[in-house]
């Protein structure tokens, strides 16, 4: 009987050992419900044709199992199991009281289990244990009660084997119930601890990543190395301002290397102090030095175990600050030369005033001189109006007013420069000709500025031709993916530009006429870059010039 009832205790652990196999496979919990629910019922049916006999009562452990799948399974398992149950144990029921024992049970079994079995699978362990014990002692007085009845009925006498048997397998279903709840939750557990782990681990995999291409593509140069003095990380910019060392020709191969190996000792001894002393806990950094050409500022600080705070490694940052120096000093010198041409344009402002009184006696000193003299009095005042325009296209070019835009159309504008344009060039015996694409867009712009811009750039064109010349101004609106222009083409027919005059034009006072101020072009390249515009020059000596001005519609 010993041994039946050792068979009975292993099939009823039948679902915890096949659980166990599932786990062990690193599969997840979805699908255990209907796992479990599987292995019950077939642990249900060899219990079942396992079962041995107590005094013509039939003794098995079919309960351990059925309880399981129900409340694990949930309440398609309670349903199927308790309709495998009954069809199997409907057979064996020999007596018209063990039907009515049978009914009862299922007519409380059934409601109770579907009334727990959801509670109980978000309970935790320790109290699924409390449910499953009061469960299991539920039925196991049901199972004492139906065996007392079956001797009553029959006149059988329990004797101490009888006795001793019930009491044997009231303690194996016990233990199995119980075995059966702590293994199931143990590897439920664990796989939770596994998956957290999983998740924590690929989530710190990820920052990693994330981390040392931060530190991979930063501008900054990074050592960093263990408690040891080991290298443990290098980007490229700190292989490019630290690599002294002949030997050591790939970035790769200074990973593993002590820093000592790396840096050298004659070159680097700062970079070497600042990391040992960043190792024994002192954050370092130096003035800005230096080094082959170029100005690095170095820091070196401490890497700590934020839970126990001790060092476990230190990093030592460069920075090249080669290019942000010089912009400092480009800044300085742009403000100094601004103050200069704010003084210079004060100083030119106040000049016109005395002018203005020169040129009004002169004037009246020429009408009252005798007519021999009057070509000097002529020279004196063309060269004061000389002298004028130079300062007006000065002012022009250094004021930094905000100008009064609006919106307005480029066509318009030339159309009404164009008269202007037709008499000057007529008079050199020129000719212009107007190609004006079917639409551009209205712009913001000052009309004021792009007539004085218009005519410094056709005047100069015409300057640079001879009688008969042509001068085409041709418009053409572009769109782009992502922006919209507008160019304005000026064109001559004169003797083109020396390629080593066009990366002077647009200096101011640069100038290649003998009466030029030199202002002109840096003026017009002033009033496009007001206007969100630019200016480029096309040219080939003995061919011509072109001018184009562009305007940037999104900016």
């Amino acid at each position: 009987m010993l041994k039946e009832m050792l068979v009975q205790f292993l099939i009823s652990l039948l679902p915890v050992f096949a659980f166990q196999l599932w786990s062990n496979r690193g599969k997840g919990w979805n699908g255990v419900p209907a796992f479990l629910s599987l292995f019950s019922g077939v642990s249900v049916m060899l219990c079942m044709l396992a079962s041995y006999k107590l005094n013509d009562y039939e003794m098995n452990f079919r309960m351990i199992p059925y309880l399981i799948g129900s409340l694990y399974g949930g309440p398609y398992a309670v349903l199927g199991l308790s309709v495998l149950y009954t069809i199997l144990r409907i057979p064996t029921l020999e007596s018209a009281t063990e039907v009515v024992f049978f009914v009862a049970f299922m007519a409380a079994y059934i409601p109770a289990m579907l009334f727990i079995s959801k509670p109980f699978q978000r309970s935790p362990r320790y109290k699924k244990q409390r449910i499953v014990m009061v469960l299991m002692t539920t039925v196991l007085l049901y199972f004492i009660i139906s065996i007392a009845y079956h001797s009553f009925e029959h006149d059988i006498v329990w004797t101490n084997q009888v006795v001793l048997s019930i009491t044997l397998s009231i303690i194996g279903s016990l233990a199995s119930i119980w075995i059966s709840i702590f293994v199931i939750e143990s590897l439920k557990e664990n796989q939770q601890l596994q998956y957290e782990v999983h998740r924590v681990s690929v989530n710190h995999r990820r920052e990693v990543e994330k981390l040392q291409q931060f530190i991979d593509e930063t501008t900054f140069g990074a050592i960093i190395v263990n408690h040891h003095g080991r290298i443990t990380h290098i980007n490229e910019m700190g292989y490019r301002l630290f690599h002294k060392r002949a030997n050591i020709s790939e970035r790769k191969e200074i990973v593993g290397k002590y820093y000592s190996a790396f840096l050298h000792a004659d070159h680097q001894a700062s970079d070497i102090q600042l990391l040992q002393e960043a190792l024994k806990g002192t954050r370092t950094s130096l003035e800005p030095l230096m080094e082959d050409g170029r100005m690095l500022v170095k820091t070196a600080f401490s890497i700590r175990n934020l839970t126990s705070g001790a060092i476990t490694g230190a990093a030592l940052i460069a920075q090249d600050v080669t290019e942000l120096s010089l912009l400092r000093n480009e800044v300085g010198r742009m403000e100094r030369l601004s103050l200069v041409g704010q003084m210079a344009a004060s100083i030119t402002h106040e000049i016109r005033n005395p002018m203005a009184v020169i040129r009004g006696f002169v004037q009246l000193m020429k009408e009252r001189m005798p007519g021999e003299q009057q070509q000097y009095f002529h020279i004196i005042m063309e060269e004061l109006d000389r002298a004028n325009a130079i300062i007006s296209d000065f002012l022009s070019l250094a004021q930094n007013r905000a100008l009064a835009m609006e919106m307005s159309s480029l066509h318009e504008i030339i159309r009404e420069m164009a008269p202007l344009l037709d008499a000057d060039a007529n008079m050199r015996g020129q000719s212009i000709e107007l190609e004006l694409c079917e639409y551009v867009p209205p712009l913001m712009l000052n009309n004021k500025e792009i007539k004085q811009l218009l005519l410094n750039l056709a005047r100069n064109g015409m300057e640079a031709m001879g009688d008969k010349g042509v001068l085409r101004m041709k418009t053409e609106y572009i769109q782009d993916q992502d922006q919209e222009r507008i160019e304005l083409r000026i064109q001559d027919q004169g003797i083109g530009i020396p390629q080593e005059q066009m990366q002077h034009l647009f200096e101011p006072f640069y100038t290649t006429k003998s009466r030029g101020t030199g202002l002109g072009l840096p003026l017009c390249l002033s009033i496009a870059e007001r206007h969100n515009g630019k200016i480029e020059v096309e040219s080939k000596e003995g061919e011509g010039t072109t001018f184009i001005v562009s305007f940037n519609r999104s900016a």
